[in-house]
């Protein structure tokens, strides 16, 4: 084994790691970070081991040269017996604060080995005044501290931690202070309960005042930073101001010192969801708030102080005032007992446990029991009337207590029952149905479907604002906020999918240079109506789709097209068509959309039921994305609107038999005013029985016309499913298109005399 540590001798005792050992990385800047011992040559020659330095062994910072243990150690003997103790790193479900201390542990294991639990004395001297003559303590928000107590102790010596102490620390990861800071860390770790001792005679008045603080108000703490409070911070302070934050950090102004010779010693229960909401806002995570924003009880907050009471005047000395201070607003008002029934064993474990193991399984966690009914039968009605322990959070309903037995008498025990019967056949929802129609749809057309979180930011959402029938009346950000949020990017429930889709086609157009055509389908969230009777939030379907860049991928020609209006249009018409909805396609107004370039989806009804909108996105709005395309076109659909216009309808209901008879086509060349929409001209043309379809071929506006007047030519064609239609039945029915055209549009046939030029 090769080694090149200046202190290095012959005949000393040091700490050997074998080839394949696992020891921390002392030349990496990463805390923790650990490596894996190989062999490997050291100037020429094969080393196999290593020679450990404290900093590799994981027990200090030195690493200028190797360990050397003492003469008396035993060669061959586990590192860990000659230099520390076994650490052991445990990981907590949230549920289990009483486990963030070292008796909690024992106390499980204890209940799981069979073996009796030896708490730590809490027993100390007294020989001062009442300390109600010394201190007081007055609760102003009882509802963020719901106990409070306090305890003087004067003529203590302030230096150091005996070794001991320091050991115990310094295996946790923990860093020394002085004797009295230690001695509250010792008792957090051993009870899991928080502490927190002041300067006395730094304390005004010696009154403890624990309030919330006032909004901006500003408070020093211990690391030496002035923090802004808001209203809703509960602050520990004196009539001069704060001099900590509850359950966080204490104050600079009233900080343990070596001139310190009276301690103030706090030990206190604090709301969890308000210490966990202050610790986030100022980005001050401590042992503590792990501990209290998990909830404790308020019984562990007297156990904890009493035994740091002992730990102070074991380490350094000091008179204890007689007595407590305890300030108890919310007494009373935790739950005491829970009720458990036989029955409900059997109910949720499906076994049956005898009463003796159901009573000494309880009894070996510390729950004390009283039996409401004689459980010498072991009848289901029989139960117990357990007790909640102060140092158990987590302990409410009978289901908690069932959890218990179960944890500890062996998940093993219980019986393995296999599946019977059939596997039920699945079948679809007609919801879920239909939006697999559309999504088949938009794929047959060459759209790739995306799923985004439901949950957006306010700002992403004003890049693309919701249409105006999401947001009258509405201020464009109010929408719905999540109380407790993943981050800021996910802190609105979105009210249109218009800003996820467009974000999402212009993040692929930075990676792509190819055409970008997605769509998602998914649900959308409207704050209540204030004239609304029901005051919970809209949840509606929408489907919204983009398309960007060339329209396909680049051709051997070197000309690329970009998606245009009517590719969105199309994709509209797609999804129409597969659900056999009519619709007719009229100009809007929208702010997302370019001017002039957007249309409004309606059913080519009476009714005019509106079904979603498509258009160019507008330029500025496009730009906001910081897409690298020119430009972007969109479409929305209201998905729950067309299920309501079709119903329970499938593929089938719209099928039609290949027809047997010949069809006839002619042409209709016609007049009318330049405002006149082609698509009423078409919807009375397909209104006719016996028109199978009718599409333009020629619009023209120009010379030979006259002004406000265009040409339109319109291809018919006619059909029955019954018999081969003659001219004259066509004739006929031509005539009465004709008529319904110019009653209804003031359309009229074009003199057979003029000449114009097409243009299709």
């Amino acid at each position: 084994m090769v080694c090149g540590a200046p202190n290095v001798a012959k005949g000393q005792k040091i700490a050997y790691a074998s080839i394949g050992a696992e020891l921390f990385d002392a030349y990496s800047d990463e805390p923790g970070k650990t490596r894996k011992l190989r062999r490997s040559k050291i100037r020429g020659v094969e080393s196999s081991g290593m020679v450990c330095s404290e900093k590799e062994l994981g027990v200090g910072d030195d690493h200028d040269g190797i360990l050397v243990l003492p003469d008396s150690s035993s060669i061959g003997t586990p590192i860990g017996d000659v230099i520390g103790e076994v650490v052991l790193d445990i990981e907590l479900t949230p549920n289990r604060p009483d486990c963030l201390g070292v008796v909690g542990v024992a106390r499980d294991v204890a209940a799981l080995t069979g073996e009796s639990l030896r708490m730590p004395t809490s027993e100390y001297e007294t020989g001062g005044p009442e300390v109600a003559t010394l201190a007081k303590v007055t609760v102003v928000d009882g509802d963020l501290s719901p106990r409070y107590l306090g305890a003087v102790i004067s003529g203590v010596k302030v230096g150091p931690s005996p070794s001991w102490l320091q050991e115990r620390l310094l295996a946790i990861g923990e860093r020394p202070i002085n004797n009295i800071v230690d001695a509250t860390n010792f008792v957090m770790f051993e009870l899991g309960q928080p502490l927190h001792a002041f300067d006395y005679d730094k304390v005004a008045e010696h009154h403890v005042i624990v309030r919330r603080a006032m909004e901006g108000e500003y408070l020093t703490t211990l690391d030496g930073i002035d923090r802004r409070l808001d209203g809703d911070s509960l602050l520990i302070s004196d009539p001069g101001g704060g001099i900590g934050l509850a359950g966080i950090m204490g104050g600079e102004n009233t900080e343990i010192s070596g001139s310190t010779v009276n301690i103030f010693l706090e030990a206190a229960n604090f709301n969890p969801q308000n210490n966990r909401r202050t610790a986030g806002a100022l980005g001050m995570r401590s042992e503590a708030t792990l501990r209290f924003e998990k909830g404790l009880r308020a019984g562990l907050a007297e156990v904890g102080i009493r035994r740091c009471l002992r730990i102070i005047q074991q380490v350094a000395g000091g008179v204890v005032a007689t007595g407590l201070i305890d300030e108890w607003p919310g007494k009373g008002e935790e739950q005491e007992h829970v009720v458990l029934m036989r029955r409900d064993i059997s109910r949720v474990m499906g076994v049956e446990y005898r009463t003796e193991l159901v009573e000494s399984t309880l009894e070996s966690l510390g729950f004390e029991i009283e039996v409401l009914d004689s459980c010498a039968s072991d009848s289901s009605d029989d139960g117990w009337r357990v007790s909640i322990p102060y140092w158990r959070s987590d302990i409410s309903i009978p289901e908690d207590l069932i959890e218990e037995l179960a944890r500890v008498i062996g998940y093993d025990d219980l019986p393995a029952t296999p599946l019977s019967g059939s596997v039920p056949r699945w079948e679809p929802g007609a919801k879920h149905m239909f939006r697999r129609r559309i999504i088949d749809a938009l794929t047959a057309y060459g759209m790739k479907q995306t799923i985004t979180y439901v949950a957006i930011s306010d700002e992403l959402e004003k890049k693309a604002p919701p249409p105006p029938s999401v947001s009258d009346g509405i201020n464009p950000i109010d929408g719905i906020k999540l109380d407790n949020p993943v981050s800021g990017q996910h802190a609105t429930l979105r009210r249109s999918l218009r800003a996820p889709t467009l974000e999402s086609a212009a993040r692929n157009t930075r990676t792509w240079r190819g055409p970008v055509a997605i769509f998602e389908s998914g649900t959308v969230f409207a704050p209540a109506n204030g004239e609304s009777s029901d005051p919970l939030p809209s949840q509606v379907e929408k489907l919204t789709g983009v398309m960007t860049g060339p329209r396909s991928t680049s051709l051997w020609s070197g000309k690329e097209v970009d998606f245009d209006f009517y590719d969105a249009k199309g994709a509209v018409e797609q999804v129409l068509e597969i659900l056999g909805i009519d619709a007719r396609f009229i100009s809007l107004e929208d702010a997302t959309y370019a001017q002039g370039q957007a249309a409004e989806v309606i059913t080519n009804d009476r009714k005019g039921t509106v079904l979603g909108t498509v258009g160019v996105v507008d330029a500025a709005v496009w730009e906001r994305f910081d897409a690298e395309s020119k430009g972007a076109v969109m479409f929305e659909l209201d998905v729950e609107v067309l299920r309501s216009l079709i119903g329970e309808k499938t593929r089938a209901d719209s099928y039609k038999p290949y027809p047997k008879f010949p069809d006839s086509q002619r042409d209709l060349a016609l007049v009318a005013d330049s405002d006149v929409r082609v698509g009423d001209a078409l919807r009375i043309c397909l209104q006719n029985r016996l028109v199978e379809s009718a599409s333009v071929f020629d619009v023209y506006e120009g010379g030979g016309l006259g002004e406000g007047k265009k040409s339109l030519g319109i291809r018919v064609t006619y059909q029955s499913d019954a018999r081969t239609l003659t001219s004259e039945q066509v004739a006929r029915a031509e005539e009465q298109i004709v008529t319904r055209l110019e009653r209804e549009l003031g359309v009229t046939l074009r003199s057979q005399s003029a000449s114009l030029p097409s243009t299709t």
